[in-house]
């Protein structure tokens, strides 16, 4: 993930909610159309060194994606309290999640030798996100981050990260058409933004790809790779006051999501 703009795509989404609103016509951070604002950006991406083969396979079709305006203006304050939320979320993923460390141990005992960061918080992040892979998100993410730039909320961060999801397609990580996530721009099975898969995302596998889609080890190693970069203390406790919940707190800004977290790897480190 992270350093997101929002909270967990998957989760909190779910939680909160959306309010229906009527369509929302973007405010453009400059003069012209939406087309005209996306030539003079793919200039500026060839400008950084981004491929033209990239820029054209990656912005061919891209038009203003007006439900994801819609859904960046009805956002919910999250207002669950933890006993609400991690009641509602952590039970019926109790047990998968304990599959999951069963079915990767091995991969996750390599991963927390290398990160020190436990499987158990890694399984449970996995299953907050996207439901271990299952729900990630069906928005084109080229075309939801080129909408977010274009509009004036937050154009600059947007604008950034858009820049980052080309790298990743110049790269060789994924192709544009691969790159489905939250309508955010989030990507990936435990919904990393494009800034920090660039940053974090590594090729645990071995197969020469950074694939946060559709390999579950690049995604808990990852993972890992995230927390570890914040400051993770190997072998230490994760409840709330300690400095590893504190990383957790840098994975998601709202301490009732980072409590979840933290007591559904415990749940899970004492699953027979």
């Amino acid at each position: 993930m992270k350093l997101r703009p929002f909270c967990c795509a998957f989760a909190l989404a779910l939680s909160a909610g959306l309010l229906a609103t009527p369509p929302v016509l973007a405010a453009p951070c400059g003069s012209g159309s939406f087309d005209s604002w996306l030539t003079a950006f793919k200039s500026e991406a060839a400008s950084k060194g981004i491929s033209q083969q990239t820029i054209a396979a990656s912005f061919n079709g891209v038009t203003l994606d007006q439900a994801v305006l819609t859904r960046d203006r009805s956002q919910k304050v999250f207002n669950q309290s933890f006993e609400e939320f991690s009641g509602r979320m952590v039970p019926p993923r109790l047990t998968r999640g304990a599959n999951m460390m069963k079915q990767y141990g091995s991969a996750l005992s390599r991963i927390e030798q290398a990160y020190g960061v436990p499987g158990e918080v890694l399984v449970a992040i996995w299953g907050l996100e996207t439901d271990f892979g299952v729900n990630t998100g069906k928005f084109q993410t080229i075309r939801s981050l080129a909408t977010l730039a274009y509009d004036c909320r937050r154009s600059d961060e947007f604008r950034s990260e858009l820049m980052d999801a080309l790298r990743i397609v110049d790269r060789g990580d994924l192709a544009p058409q691969e790159m489905r996530g939250a309508w955010a721009g989030e990507l990936g099975q435990t919904q990393f933004m494009p800034s920090s898969w660039i940053k974090y995302a590594v090729d645990f596998d071995g197969n020469g790809r950074r694939d946060l889609l559709h390999s579950a080890t690049d995604v808990l190693a990852s993972t890992a790779n995230y927390l570890s970069s914040y400051g993770w203390q190997r072998g230490k406790d994760w409840q709330p006051g300690t400095p590893n919940f504190a990383v957790l707190q840098q994975w998601n800004k709202s301490e009732v999501y980072a409590r979840t977290i933290a007591y559904f790897a415990t749940q899970l480190a004492h699953a027979p």
